[in-house]
């Protein structure tokens, strides 16, 4: 089984590095592609071939893993190589996006002569078996559900296209919205001089949450400029079925400033691993201050 895979970043490569481990072999277009996601996929064994083109003509499946602002504009990219081939080859959107979007995408895949399939990845990159689900949906999910022969947990959970993505944008509200939730109320407590007095109280009454932002928080920054944009498509697809889309537009401003501080522009291997929760929140304070 040979894997398109779009694009190697964060997820991505390590989707492609169990999928190699387990007897695929995984291709993909680096062009425009920065230096940090060609050493990531140089170090998964990802092979990198010249354009769109060969990536079709030489895949069985494309999986697509993207930030969700880029998903339209690859699909219509991939859409033009597709064009080029007789083949029916899957093209599966792994992205953090709305089921309206997804069925903007499916429709553009669909009108090149190939068959689309939704899904959504619930955890972080694969490097544990079990702690990573990928659910799809569609009329034919079949092609993808093969990953599951390839050291992927792949799931069906509807035939409509739009419910993998569904399913993704509520688990996501809960998770990504409460961290920015929490970083929000982190900081006001710090402005207002009451962060150690919050904390002292979260360890009597809370001590299980309050563990959990001083694991999860501290890592946040890395991933915020990605958010942003999941978090405007959990807005989207709650406002679309005429509920309130500003909680999550206010999550999408909490993570865009926290995109504009020094720890945004760290990568997973540059951060600072020994940085505390409280130091965190003094650094997106003084942003907050300016």
């Amino acid at each position: 089984m040979t894997i398109g895979l779009l694009s190697p970043g964060d997820m991505g490569h390590v989707v492609g590095q169990v999928a190699i481990a387990n007897g695929a072999r995984v291709i993909t277009c680096l062009n425009d592609r920065s230096a940090r996601t060609r050493k990531l996929a140089e170090t998964a064994g990802i092979e990198d071939v010249p354009t769109y083109t060969d990536l079709v003509r030489e895949a069985s499946l494309l999986v697509c893993i993207l930030v969700p602002a880029a998903a339209e504009d690859v699909a219509t990219r991939v859409a033009d190589a597709l064009r080029t081939t007789d083949e029916q080859i899957a093209y599966t959107d792994c992205n953090a996006i709305a089921p309206a979007t997804a069925a903007r995408i499916g429709e553009v895949i669909e009108k090149a002569g190939s068959v689309f399939i939704d899904a959504g990845i619930i955890g972080g990159p694969p490097r544990k078996p079990g702690g990573t689900r990928f659910y799809c949906s569609g009329p034919d999910t079949s092609a993808f559900e093969k990953l599951n022969d390839h050291g992927l947990d792949v799931r069906k959970i509807g035939d409509k296209i739009g419910q993998a993505s569904g399913l993704k944008m509520c688990y996501a509200a809960q998770t990504k919205g409460t961290t920015a939730l929490q970083t929000e109320l982190l900081i006001a407590a710090r402005a207002m001089g009451l962060y150690e007095g919050l904390i002292a109280e979260l360890q009597l009454s809370q001590a299980d949450r309050l563990a959990g932002m001083e694991r999860g928080l501290p890592g946040m920054p890395t991933k915020a400029k990605r958010w942003v944009g999941e978090m405007e498509e959990i807005a989207k697809t709650f406002g679309d079925l005429g509920l309130t889309p500003k909680i999550y537009e206010g999550a999408a401003d909490m993570y865009r400033l926290v995109s504009e501080t020094p720890l945004a522009d760290e990568t997973p291997e540059t951060r600072d691993a020994s940085r505390t929760l409280a130091q965190t929140i003094e650094i997106l304070a003084k942003k907050k201050k300016g």
